[in-house]
């Protein structure tokens, strides 16, 4: 692989503008089948094969009408009762208009449907569409706010909730927030601006494409809004760290008195075999969400492999080519001066094989202390209730729960086939007679006559236990009923199953990354320990992760401090996101810098100057990478979607943990603490496992054993 990538490296440099060229077309062609064929996201979570969704598809069968029409409700509130003659007749206003609002269907009258508080207080009408969600478009719903919004001039307040309000984050404070500082961060280490900015350059290319290979899957795939961000955030981090290892490897080339050209083959040769392996681990990681059974996550998990997979591509072949058109420029104006004096990452080592014992002990302390809270972890799909405090969402949510209960936001619909309205009647009372029930409503039969529908609102909050407890109570009474076939569906129960799911699929899938990563790198390493050791401390990294999460987001420790406006459970799908993600990264780490401690051992030298070593050659890019990467994830932190916000910051968190306290200071000590030990793979695997040959050891010796004899050298 190794030899492959030199030739390549070689190419993009030499025949740069080809290169170049290629890629402006590819970005065009790119950005002409996103303005063509890109669709609408969805946000709309679903599993087939589960109850809820069976029940829904009952539900539409059953029922007629199509279930994934949009709908919205406006909630009307005043200081006084609304049934006052000034303010009924400015709600009676407002529903006037709403009906005549484009793709509207039907739109209830509080006053007749009699949706209306018992302090007369708060109100709400459910305006239903003709159209599903993602057909209701901006101007669309714009209209429905305009004629909402008719009762205020009555001094009454009006609030929207639903999926119909819900609009895509036009922001791009966070992306914008972690170039400049990992535009910073570059600039310290290289101290050149045209060295900085080349990653910086590479990285926005890739993300660019994968953007626009996003909008273009969005014309074929139902995406969820959340995909883009989550595909960014990856992609510029990973992009910037691949294309800092290539550049810092190429400027390591010159500096041997290389020319261009073979540089950049030398680098891509080499630091480009460390990416390849790198960008796989994630790519693998999010691929393999498919096991999960999850169709959104899938999505989303193959989006961001897909943007991974495109900053490799770029890493390998367009960075090389803009190198060429830098020339000397890349190595900057200042030299830096030789010095006796260690560099910091050999002066941290040599502390820490020092004091090898407390390098180990007092970090995994360290880390057991942030983990514990997560032994709390309470999971959910997000919902109005943890949108930001001031949209009209979050205010709608709230001015209902206190109107009509905190389980009104959340109602459960209960299908029973094949029943009579007796049957369906007497489960209505079995039902009502269960824990933390507010309300069973009376059967409604279908024009059949053999399928009745009941909503049970709960008495408490949509996302709690009490609620959940009430869904598994429902259908274990519905095991015993006699005379029909009873299911639970609804929004809110198709969450909770959903959540089930990711659950259950979570163990399952961390093994399959845990025995992933510890194969990957016996085949890179060469050993039995390194990889376990390796695998036991990205899970360290992980729950550690879990546990400032479950600090922040769902304690609210912190919380306002980093702009956390809600707390309550954590998104069902983060643990498996944060388990894929940071097992490719932490592989990044233990990658770039533990295989030239191998190689050193393997040249001969103690296990002790081996770490050494490779401490001192990849510490300080190790630490610009992990600083570029927190950085990046951090400024995520500023998004207002509750997913990204909560994935950014446990990224960040993940990524400092990992690169500080495990990779540089407990992976040296725990290396000199096993010395040879360490290195011990048996014969008989040795001979089984392939040489992938990631530092590109075997291109050495090839480029060695061809470049010609000084003194034939000084002849030509």
């Amino acid at each position: 692989m190794a030899t492959l990538l030199y030739r390549i490296g070689r190419f993009s440099f030499r025949r740069r503008r080809l290169t170049l060229a290629v890629w402006i077309i590819v970005l065009a062609l790119f950005g002409l089948g996103a303005a063509k064929l890109s669709g609408p996201t969805s946000d709309a979570f679903s599993i087939p094969g589960t109850e809820s969704s069976r029940a829904m598809d009952v539900l539409g069968e059953k029922f007629g009408g199509d279930a994934d029409t949009a709908s919205a409700k406006v909630v009307f509130t005043g200081d006084t009762k609304l049934t006052g003659t000034q303010q009924r007749a400015a709600i009676e206003n407002a529903v006037a208009a709403l009906r005549r609002a484009p793709q509207v269907a039907t739109v209830t009258d509080p006053f007749e449907a009699k949706t209306i508080s018992k302090d007369l207080q708060t109100a709400y009408a459910t305006v239903t569409y003709s159209v599903a969600a993602a057909d209701v478009s901006t101007a669309d719903r714009e209209a429905m706010m305009a004629a909402g919004d008719v009762a205020e001039t009555a001094g009454v307040g009006v609030e929207y909730s639903g999926e119909v309000t819900t609009t895509a984050e036009g922001s791009h404070a966070a992306e914008a927030i972690g170039i400049v500082i990992a535009a910073l961060v570059l600039m310290i280490t290289f101290g050149s601006l045209v060295a900085a900015g080349l990653p910086l350059l590479s990285a926005l290319v890739g993300v660019g494409i994968g953007m626009l290979g996003i909008k273009i899957a969005t014309g074929f795939l139902d995406l969820s809004s959340s995909t883009s961000a989550l595909a960014t955030m990856l992609g510029l981090a990973v992009g910037i760290d691949y294309a800092l290892f290539v550049v810092s490897r190429y400027r390591h080339e010159l500096a041997e008195g290389r020319d261009g050209e073979e540089a950049a083959g030398r680098a891509v040769g080499t630091a480009g075999s460390a990416v390849v392996f790198a960008g796989l681990t994630v790519i693998i990681a999010l691929a393999a969400l498919s096991v999960t059974g999850v169709p959104f996550l899938t999505a989303m998990g193959l989006a961001a492999a897909g943007t991974v997979a495109v900053a490799v591509v770029v890493t390998l072949s367009l960075v090389p080519a803009v190198l060429g058109f830098a020339g000397r420029k890349i190595v900057g104006k200042r030299r830096r001066s030789a010095s006796s004096k260690p560099a910091l990452g050999e002066r941290w080592a040599r502390g820490v094989l020092r004091h090898r014992a407390i390098a180990v002990l007092v970090p995994l302390g360290l880390i057991v202390v942030v983990a514990l809270p997560a032994l709390d972890l309470r999971l959910a799909l997000p919902d109005d209730s943890t949108a930001a405090v001031d949209s009209t969402q979050r205010k709608a949510y709230d001015q209902l729960a206190d109107g009509f209960g905190a389980g009104f936001n959340g109602p459960l619909i209960v299908v029973v086939e094949n029943t009579t309205q007796a049957v369906a009647a007497g489960a209505g009372t079995a039902i009502a007679k269960l824990g933390d029930v507010a309300l069973v409503s009376a059967p409604t039969m279908n024009q059949a006559g053999d399928t009745a529908l009941l909503t049970v609102v709960p008495g408490s909050a949509a996302t709690s236990e009490a609620t959940k407890d009430l869904v598994h109570a429902i259908r274990a009474y519905a095991t015993t009923l006699t005379g029909g076939t009873l299911a639970v569906t609804g929004t809110t129960a198709i969450n909770i199953d959903i959540s089930d799911k990711l659950t259950g699929a979570l163990v399952p899938y961390l093994a399959i990354v845990v025995g992933l990563a510890f194969i990957l790198l016996m085949l890179v390493f060469r050993s039995l320990l390194v990889p376990l050791k390796a695998t036991l401390g990205f899970l360290l990294s992980v729950a550690a992760a879990f546990g400032l999460l479950v600090t922040v987001f769902q304690h609210g420790h912190l919380a306002g401090l980093l702009g956390v406006e809600s707390t309550g459970p954590i998104v069902s799908i983060m643990p498996i996101f944060l388990i894929g993600i940071l097992f490719g990264l932490a592989m990044d780490y233990e990658v770039f810098l533990v295989t030239r401690t191998r190689e050193e051992f393997v040249h001969g030298a103690t296990p002790n100057e081996a770490v050494l070593t490779g401490m001192k050659y990849g510490a300080r890019v190790v630490t610009a990478a992990a600083l570029i990467m927190t950085s990046v994830f951090a400024g995520f932190i500023l998004a207002d979607d509750t997913i990204i916000k909560s994935l950014g910051f446990a990224l960040a968190a993940g990524v400092l943990i990992d690169a500080f306290l495990v990779r540089m200071t407990i992976v040296p000590a725990v290396l000199s603490l096993l010395g040879r030990a360490a290195w011990w793979l048996p014969r008989w695997l040795d001979r089984l496992l392939p040489n992938v040959d990631v530092e590109g050891e075997q291109l050495t010796k090839q480029l060695a054993a061809a470049e010609p004899h000084p003194e034939l050298a000084a002849v030509k």
